[in-house]
């Protein structure tokens, strides 16, 4: 038990700075939506969802691979494997941006910003920068420091915001008074330009901040751990890549495949922001894999069956805090919706199929534990070549008859399809013996609280609706706590006397 007492310790310090960050990043959404109109804002979704895909392929599955080699018994310093990957990020990268210059027009025109190639060149920069500091970040993990961690992230995102507020709100109300102040460095018609260039200044400073970690100790290469990584690591480069393409291919595809190509880029907008109502689930599910790698590879030196229990206790607990977060998502929902301009509102439909196709995904990245402390890694690339496959096929069955809902459609049937997939395989490949009857029983509870809920609601007193479904939410807890035999004494932190 007291692996699960560690791994949610570390689960929470990781989720502080993720889901404060999360927040903060979620209150530019409001700002975006009121400043920009919904197809500016469809620009942004569409830029982001590739640098998504980009950066997965800059990564190729380093992160994971540092983890498993830098705690394998055949190599004994953990800093030469640190520092050969070190050193393969940052040649790739540079290789990355130096074909993003070479090729800048035709990047430019294939991202719809043909009279904007400073935009993608400010992003190319971004992200080779922050798929090299995804190491150091990776490192910090694995040296269990989370605290420096959790303060690196928050001053990144601290930084962005203030950024984001002082170009998109102050810069235009001082040039609105005294425009001879800032006209050396601002431009009002650049708009959603500043939103790139904010980022690309956090990126630069995180790589600052994150110079201790790049010094400190001697830079090798080894060729040979260097191949076993790249073995090791290919097939997740292809599950990353498909599994973000299974996060964004929707929304790349989106202008595409919609009919009405004039309206494509608003309607992709609308998706955008409500999606970014859902990031709540996702905040939970980033927090828990910042400390879930580490817990498992450390966990798989135990014997007996200790180990396999400490997975289950992890699966349980996963599945229980991810349903009292959407059910405090959806109860709440007539609050949480001014996040957005109320422009944005007819897509606030969108917002419970994602967060359950986000749990639906959180509960496969714990099932693909089994694979990589096997070292079947290829397995976590057939099942997410299978999710692509089945995002493909329904956004172009769904999106061109239902629009973006079409797209979330699409995501429910890709994360429940892995999910499934890999809970069959993992049966036969490495039995974990999760209690799915309990498992089942805390899902569709949630579930039917959440209709329930809906049955009863009360759209010309949404106050009076809340008020009902606290109690519900309430129940839901009370419930959990009972079946896991958790008293309110036990959540008390206890004093010991010295």
């Amino acid at each position: 038990m007291s692996g699960i007492k560690s791994l949610a310790k570390d689960t929470a310090v990781y989720g502080l700075s993720s889901i404060i960050g999360r927040f903060l990043n979620w209150c530019l959404v409001p700002l975006y939506t009121v400043m920009f109109p919904a197809a500016e804002y469809g620009v942004v979704t569409y830029i982001y969802s590739v640098v998504a895909l980009v950066m997965i392929v800059l990564i190729y599955g380093m992160e994971t691979g540092f983890f498993r080699f830098a705690n394998h018994d055949r190599w004994k310093d953990p800093m030469e494997v640190y520092s050969t990957s070190l050193i393969s990020l940052a040649i790739s990268s540079s290789a990355f941006l130096i074909a993003v210059c070479a090729f800048l027009g035709p990047i430019s025109a294939w991202l719809d910003v043909p009279h904007h190639s400073d935009f993608v060149l400010m992003m190319a920069v971004a992200v080779a920068i922050d798929a090299f500091t995804a190491l150091p970040f990776s490192y910090l993990r694995y040296a269990k420091r989370p605290m420096r961690f959790a303060s690196l992230k928050l001053i990144n995102i601290g930084l962005n915001i203030g950024l984001n507020i002082f170009f998109i709100l102050i810069c235009p109300w001082i040039w609105r008074q005294q425009p001879g102040w800032i006209a050396w460095f601002y431009d009002p018609d650049f708009g959603i330009g500043y939103i790139f260039l904010a980022n690309l200044i956090t990126s630069a400073l995180n790589l600052l901040l994150l110079l201790p970690e790049l010094r400190g100790f001697p830079y090798r290469f080894n060729p040979r751990l260097w191949k076993e990584m790249i073995v090791y690591s290919a097939p997740l480069l292809v599950l990353g890549v498909a599994g973000i393409m299974n996060q964004t291919i929707d929304k790349v595809l989106f202008p595409h495949i919609f009919p009405d190509k004039a309206e494509a880029m608003a309607q992709l907008g609308i998706y955008g922001a409500n999606y970014k109502i859902a990031i709540v689930m996702v905040m939970f599910i980033q927090a828990f894999r910042f400390a879930y790698e580490p817990f498992i590879f450390a966990r798989a030196k135990d014997k007996g069956d200790d180990r396999l229990q400490s997975y289950r206790d992890a699966m349980k607990w996963f599945v229980i805090f991810s349903m009292v977060i959407f059910l405090g998502v959806m109860f709440y929902l007539d609050i949480i919706r001014h996040f957005i301009s109320a422009n944005y509102f007819s897509g606030l439909k969108v917002v419970p199929i994602v967060m359950i196709a986000e749990f639906f995904f959180g509960i496969f990245f714990n099932l693909s534990l089994w694979y990589k402390l096997t070292d079947k890694t290829v397995w976590g690339m057939w099942f997410s070549l299978f999710g692509l496959a089945v995002t493909l096929g329904l956004n172009f069955l769904l999106v061109p008859k239902w629009g973006y809902m079409g797209c979330a459609w699409a995501a429910f049937g890709c994360y429940g399809a892995m999910m499934v997939a890999s809970y069959v395989v993992g049966r036969i490949k490495y039995p974990i013996g999760y209690n799915v009857p309990r498992l089942a029983l805390y899902f569709f509870s949630a579930i039917a609280l959440w209709i329930f809920s809906e049955v009863i609601a009360m759209e010309a007193h949404p106050w009076i609706t809340m008020a009902i479904r606290t109690p519900l939410l309430l129940l839901y807890i009370f419930m959990a706590m009972r079946l896991e035999h958790v008293s309110l004494r036990d959540l008390i932190p206890h004093r010991t006397r010295p």
